[in-house]
């Protein structure tokens, strides 16, 4: 199936694709994995880049992202798929549709979850809105209070996923607005504390959820100047305990790896973002013990979405 053929109907099936960077070994019969799949800043790049693109040229593309979703999917049984903000805007894809292709293609690749960017709000409350009915995966986000706007009640702090017993609570925190946003696109919109937030996030998937990970989907961006006040994914890991993984955007950081950080009580944070433009999706494992559901270890990997996979 060609990238058009993708774009008017559904995901391509999946082909035979090595990934590369993961461990080989045969899982143990006690031990459970999850794999977390992520994106980040698609910023409606559905299309690979042109040829002729510094740095990028031939890379991303919806029509090979999901074939390679597929691929994993076909071997691992527990996978979550995951998106970071940033969905909208940098192609003409977004300027003639509106966000509509974007949701309805994540739709079809059976995205579990995303959060919100501020690029998402570029066609304001009312675009947003006109689009979700498209979106077939939640949409979550903690610190936007929307409770005075068009869009109350349309989103969830949190979710939760049972993944072979392992119990995965998800929710998201975004950038503040003000300043990057104009007012007219985010309304009567409420900015709350992201670190207050997380922190009641943690409580409520810890202790009244029962949840054997939590994942925050950040669009605070990876980091910033020394001076700067604004809180960043670093900062978070730094200043909450009891997250296990933040996956991040809006600073189209590439990682080669997940940054770890630790914590005097509490779970080790890893750190992860993959870029930008869906020219990487992030793959993250962690293996359970399939009795007590504790942590065993984690792999990780960067999957380059370029011409190596081939698209039926």
């Amino acid at each position: 199936m060609n990238r058009r053929n993708f774009i008017r109907t559904s995901v391509a099936g999946a082909a035979g694709l090595s990934l590369v960077g993961l461990p080989t070994e045969l899982w143990a019969a006690n031990e459970l994995k999850l794999t977390i799949l992520h994106t980040n800043d698609m910023h409606s790049r559905i299309d690979p880049f042109p040829a002729e693109t510094k740095n990028f040229g031939g890379k991303g593309g919806m029509a090979r992202l999901a074939t390679l979703v597929n691929q994993i999917r076909s071997q691992e049984p527990n996978v979550l798929l995951l998106d970071c903000g940033d969905i909208w805007q940098g192609t003409p894809y977004f300027n003639f549709f509106g966000g509509e292709l974007e949701y309805k293609l994540m739709t079809q690749m059976q995205y579990d979850a995303a959060t919100l960017g501020n690029h998402d709000f570029d066609n304001g409350l009312v675009g947003l809105q006109r689009q979700l009915p498209h979106a077939g995966f939640s949409f979550l986000n903690a610190n936007y209070d929307f409770s005075k706007t068009i869009l109350k009640d349309q989103f969830k702090p949190y979710k939760l996923f049972n993944k072979g017993g392992v119990r995965v609570g998800v929710f998201g925190l975004g950038i503040e607005l003000a300043g990057l946003v104009d007012t007219r696109n985010y309304g009567n919109t409420v900015y709350l504390d992201p670190l207050q937030r997380a922190a009641d996030m943690v409580k409520q998937l810890r202790e009244v959820e029962q949840c054997h990970l939590v994942v925050c989907l950040s669009h605070l961006g990876y980091d910033f100047p020394d001076n700067s006040k604004k809180i960043n994914d670093r900062k978070l890991a730094t200043q909450v305990s009891g997250i296990d993984l933040i996956l991040g955007g809006h600073t189209h950081t590439f990682l080669e790896a997940p940054e770890k950080i630790t914590h005097a009580t509490g779970p080790e944070t890893l750190i992860n973002q993959v870029g930008w433009s869906g020219v990487n999706l992030g793959r993250i494992d962690y293996i359970f013990n399939n009795r007590s559901k504790e942590k065993k270890r984690v792999a990780s990997a960067v999957l380059p979405i370029d011409s190596s996979i081939k698209t039926s």
